[in-house]
């Protein structure tokens, strides 16, 4: 490994000796363990239409449950809206809809 300087091209360092540069640099990391990678196992629905589908509902009633009965489920960014659908289910049993 003495033939990388800090002017090697990263195109000529192989993945071993990169790997090596970054475990003297970080120490070793543990790698992610399968349940830290893993995407939430409920149900997702997305946007209006998906809660619309989901409580068989219209749009403006769509909407109230977002803002109100559901927001703990609604994850926003934007525009982009995701709800965790097994949560969602679960928080309109609790509250109910009025």
């Amino acid at each position: 490994m003495s033939k990388i300087s800090d002017s090697t091209p990263i195109a000529q360092v192989t993945i071993g000796e990169f790997w090596e540069l970054f475990e003297q640099r970080y120490g070793k990391q543990p790698l992610p363990s399968q349940d830290e990678t893993q995407r939430p196992t409920g149900r997702l629905v997305y946007g209006l239409r998906g809660i619309q589908d989901l409580f068989n509902c219209s749009h403006k009633t769509a909407q109230h449950y977002k803002d109100h009965i559901i927001m703990e489920a609604v994850k926003q960014n934007g525009r982009k809206i995701v709800v965790d659908a097994d949560l969602a289910l679960e928080l309109f049993e609790q509250r109910g809809a009025k």
